[in-house]
């Protein structure tokens, strides 16, 4: 398959790469963070979290950050939202789309929201009867398609049982997760040509963590695959708090870098990108990930 001419960077350096992230970071900061990268293009942002900051405590304060942030044209400011009550304060927030999220892996699932796969996707039955209702689209997350700390190797052709479960429920689009970054070009080609066979490639992403080193040649091996959305972070903030010693996403400007390096248009300023990334990591008190 032919490399695609364009590619649609979806930036969770807010969200994903945040809330793993153990220097406290305030709400102005994330604030100036969104604002920053929508200025440099980034055209798709996940600004947040309605969880529980219980679980999750770099989360608190999404409320604050989705009312205090200056909403460009044209970019879509999105929130991770596991419950109806999530859903309801992102959509009292503003949120312009909403992400749910589910594991390939029993034991994965079990260990993150303590329930069943399947028991996880029946929780989603009401946010996305609400979220139609209101006209917000949904995007769906599937975590640990290419390897699970707990159960090891994950079956290709259960990650395609539950992306298709995610899109038959009105999921827009379905991320695959590289969620302990154990996958490589190989499997992620396999993977993704297994589960097109149940959701269209247009709507499916690929999600990729660094942990070996592997996360650019897997998006190099979707994209001969035909993926055109890829998931990154910039400054490659964050890790999985459930996943030990899993480092955190791809960056966004190696990624970037990448695709310009492949001829494709994503539309976002590398240099600026790069400044934004800096910055963060100095506000963290972290070395850049980039």
């Amino acid at each position: 398959m032919a490399l695609p001419h364009s590619v649609r960077l979806v930036e969770v350096g807010p969200r994903d790469g945040l809330q793993n992230e153990a220097h406290p970071i305030s709400v102005a900061n994330k604030v100036q963070l969104v604002n920053e990268l929508a200025s440099c293009g980034c055209s798709y942002i996940e600004a947040g979290s309605f969880v529980s900051p219980k679980w999750v405590p770099q989360m608190a304060g999404s409320s604050e950050v989705f009312s205090a942030i200056q909403r460009l044209p044209g970019v879509t400011y999105a929130a991770l939202t596991p419950n109806l009550q999530g859903f309801e304060a992102a959509l009292a927030a503003g949120a312009s789309e909403v992400a749910v999220f589910a594991a390939a892996s029993e034991a994965f699932s079990q260990r993150n929201i303590n329930c069943s796969i399947s028991a996880s996707l029946k929780r989603f039955a009401p946010i996305m009867a609400a979220a139609q209702a209101a006209g917000v689209p949904v995007r769906g997350y599937v975590s640990c398609v290419l390897g699970c700390p707990y159960e090891g190797a994950v079956a290709a052709a259960q990650v395609a049982a539950v992306a298709h479960e995610l899109h038959a429920m009105g999921c827009r689009e379905v991320s695959l997760g590289d969620t302990i970054g154990t996958g490589t070009a190989g499997a992620t080609r396999t993977l993704f040509d297994t589960v097109a066979a149940r959701v269209p490639r247009n709507q499916l992403a690929g999600h990729f963590h660094d942990t070996y080193g592997q996360a650019l040649a897997n998006v190099y091996a979707a994209l001969l695959e035909g993926i055109t959305v890829f998931d990154s972070s910039v400054a490659g903030l964050g890790g999985c708090p459930y996943a030990k010693g899993a480092s955190g996403n791809v960056a966004s400007e190696d990624l970037l870098y990448l695709l310009q390096g492949l001829g494709i248009e994503t539309g976002v300023n590398l240099e600026a990108l790069i400044g934004v990334g800096q910055h963060i990591s100095q506000q963290l008190g972290r070395r850049n990930g980039s």
